[in-house]
């Protein structure tokens, strides 16, 4: 029997064997499609990564494992319990690593993807629903709509109570970002360069949204405003240079680490003035990676190292009230220190 076939007749075999519970709501989602969904939604599979992190906010107990296994440094910022959720894989994003069979084979109520709503990813979901029989939804994951984000999951997911307390955070978050931030003069905003990965020049431009903490915050993205619009993108050392940025963000701790001593680097007025700043990163980063709600700390971070007499305050308290509430977990005074150590007082 050719691999393919046997493939097929896998997945017909599961689908045969999983009986979807009886369909009682329809759910408009951001594909335009109407999905019906059980009344009760008990088993989640999530798409991607900001997938994975809304419904662990709202709703950990109904997650049905990671897109990637927590490892040993994130273990201790989260309840043993959750942390110990398996591996899933996923099925949207940069390296997808799960089949059909594996999704159908855990019986889902519900996949959910959050975040982009592309063509590229609206096409998707309805694909993954006709091959799978599951009913599935994408929700939009944009970080400036991130309140209604956490009301539509919530609703969905049967948590609206949850959700509307995260919801609350992120709208005042962002409200109170944008009343600090929105009187600075354009020519008084800081210009920033985004740098991802270890050598530092992997970057994103406007429309990304990978760097959409930088725009909510007003900073001058370098990078978009020499390419325009788009995603992920490479870029070169010389075009950095050509930039010459007032500060420079990163979530990578081996270009962090490697930055200030390069000799090639040193051109860049941002690394000669040490405006280079390392967001915090466990469990998740603060700016990016995954590109979710994980982000709404991360503003006040960027606030604070970008606008200093904006953002006077220590974040310590503010760092402990959002793990609490978005995590399920409040952090330890050590584990504060070791996730502000790079953070200007």
């Amino acid at each position: 029997m050719p691999a393919a076939v046997g493939r097929t007749l896998a997945l017909a075999g599961l689908l045969a064997a999983v009986a979807l519970p009886g369909a009682a709501r329809p759910v408009a989602d951001a594909t335009g499609r109407t999905v019906e969904l059980p009344d009760r939604i008990e088993r989640v599979f999530p798409a991607g990564p900001p997938a994975a992190l809304i419904v662990y906010m709202i709703a950990p107990d109904k997650m049905l494992g990671w897109t990637r296994a927590i490892g040993p440094a994130e273990r201790p910022f989260l309840p043993a319990r959750y942390a110990d959720l398996p591996e899933i894989g996923r099925l949207t994003g940069r390296g997808n690593t799960v089949n059909l069979e594996v999704v159908v084979g855990l019986k889902p109520d519900l996949i959910l993807d959050v975040g982009s709503t592309s063509p590229t990813y609206v096409s998707l979901a309805a694909q993954v629903q006709d091959q799978t029989h599951v009913p599935t939804l994408l929700i939009g994951g944009r970080l400036a709509d991130a309140a209604q984000t956490f009301r539509q999951t919530g609703a969905i997911l049967g948590a609206a109570e949850a959700a509307e307390a995260l919801a609350r955070y992120a709208e005042d978050t962002l409200g109170e970002v944008k009343r600090r931030t929105d009187p600075v003069p354009a020519a008084e905003r800081p210009k920033v360069y985004f740098a991802r990965g270890p050598r530092g020049l992997e970057t994103a431009i406007r429309g990304s949204i990978n760097v959409e903490a930088l725009d909510c915050v007003g900073a001058t993205n370098v990078a978009a405003e020499s390419l325009g619009a788009g995603g992920i993108v490479n870029v070169s050392l010389e075009q950095v240079l050509a930039w010459q940025p007032d500060a420079i963000v990163t979530v990578d701790r081996q270009f962090y680490a490697g930055v200030f001593d390069d000799p090639e680097w040193r051109g860049v007025k941002a690394v000669r003035d040490h405006r280079v700043y390392l967001s915090p990163g466990l469990p998740f980063a603060w700016i990016d990676a995954p590109p979710s709600a994980n982000r709404l700390i991360g503003l006040r971070w960027l606030g604070k190292v970008l606008y200093p007499a904006r953002f006077p305050e220590d974040l310590r308290a503010e760092t402990n009230r959002f793990y609490t509430l978005f995590y399920h977990q409040a952090p330890s005074p050590t584990q504060l220190d070791a996730l502000l150590a790079d953070t200007p007082r």
